[in-house]
């Protein structure tokens, strides 16, 4: 998923290339046409911890071996023609049924979502323009997103079990099939269980009735949003965005809404959604915060609403308005920070009257907001 990255608390560390021998690592190009035997590996120990990309990795090599019958290479390049293929629909008509229901189970249990969630996986072509190589009947590599967003390769299987490393910057010319979590999918599942969790420990946001008394109450609309542009490895996919907008609550205890931004697919794209972001009938101070998130596939929805709750609770109102971006990022899991980071930018004190653009805290993306009233039926 293309995302902005915090420079100043997300650090990524190389992966160590090795051939084997002392060789350079070969190039996407040369890897491309490789046969199934020339096998080239990361260094032991570099891949990034993610639960889910061992699991995706893991299936990602069993989804290859299966391409070597090519009945399934023809159902899989037929399914993904016009765009991601339901991995779980695909085994019913496949030998991948055990791989395949074993992965999207533990996806399932890796991101806090309960088992009978349904399917999470799917498989895609890397970029649209493979297809025509595959409708040739090209045997494609197979591979899952990698957890880093700025890996030195990109790992991939080779249906006759050969293992190569591809350019994470040029495609290769030679089709690559994506192993990647439905992470739409598994967003709105995962944004309902926070707030349920949420709302258990009493900190989700609740419009009171007085709003209504008052014929309406005053939001914050966004007009137009950008995020910065960075250069993403080509096998990552659209982005899928959510901010946790927080404040504090008529009662005065820390309280937090989130809202799923789904059309905000890529950076360096201006959108023009016209969603309210803010509903200040929510907050005390008529004033809230703003941090922008990212799921990327590896987010664990009930841990990070176990963090934040635990982090605002601690919080009480001190008869004035405090920013609690602090505290949600505090709230974060370190590994977040260090591996694959999920911040995407955050936005401090917005009010019943911020207007115009509004560019966020970290520099990563901009908003142009105005106050948007909102009648009451």
């Amino acid at each position: 998923m293309t995302r902005v990255r915090m420079a100043t608390l997300a650090t990524v560390a190389a992966l160590a290339l090795t051939t084997g021998t002392a060789q350079a690592a070969p190039t996407a190009t040369s890897l491309s046409s490789a046969g199934p035997t020339a096998t080239t590996e990361p260094a032991a120990g570099t891949e990034k911890s993610s639960k889910v990309f061992a699991i995706t990795d893991r299936l990602a090599g069993q989804v290859a071996s299966a391409l070597a019958d090519r009945t399934v290479r023809d159902r899989i390049a037929s399914a993904t023609t016009s765009g991601a293929a339901d991995l779980l629909k695909l085994e019913r008509e496949t030998s991948l049924g055990p791989a395949a229901r074993a992965a999207n189970l533990s996806v399932l249990a890796a991101k806090g979502l309960p088992a009978n969630g349904g399917s999470v996986l799917q498989v895609r072509l890397a970029d649209p323009g493979m297809r025509a190589a595959l409708a040739r009947g090209e045997v494609p590599l197979v591979a899952a997103v990698p957890t880093d967003d700025a890996p030195t390769a990109v790992t991939a299987y080779d249906p006759l079990g050969g293992k190569v490393l591809l350019d994470p910057v040029r495609a290769p010319q030679r089709p690559v099939l994506v192993i990647d979590v439905d992470v739409a999918k598994s967003l709105t599942m995962g944004l309902q269980l926070m707030r349920d969790a949420l709302a258990a420990r009493g900190i989700v946001a609740a419009r009171p009735a007085a709003a209504a008394s008052a014929g309406g109450y005053w939001a914050t609309k966004v007009n137009a949003i950008q995020l910065s542009d960075d250069q993403e490895p080509w096998i990552k996919g659209a982005a899928e965005i959510y901010s946790i907008v927080g404040g504090f609550g008529l009662d005065g205890k820390p309280t937090v809404n989130i809202v799923q931004m789904p059309y905000l697919d890529y950076d360096g794209t201006t959108y023009y959604p016209n969603q309210l972001l803010v509903h200040f009938s929510a907050y005390k101070y008529n004033l809230a915060d703003v941090v922008m998130m990212e799921d990327d596939g590896d987010t664990n929805y009930q841990q990070l609403a176990q963090a934040i709750a635990a982090a605002l609770l601690t919080i009480a109102d001190g008869g004035a308005y405090i920013p609690l971006v602090s505290a949600i990022l505090s709230a974060i899991p370190t590994s977040w920070w260090t591996d694959d980071p999920d911040y995407v930018d955050s936005w401090y004190t917005l009010s019943t009257t911020s207007s115009g653009r509004l560019h966020g805290a970290a520099a990563h993306g901009w908003m142009d907001v105005s106050p948007y009233w909102v009648s009451q039926l």
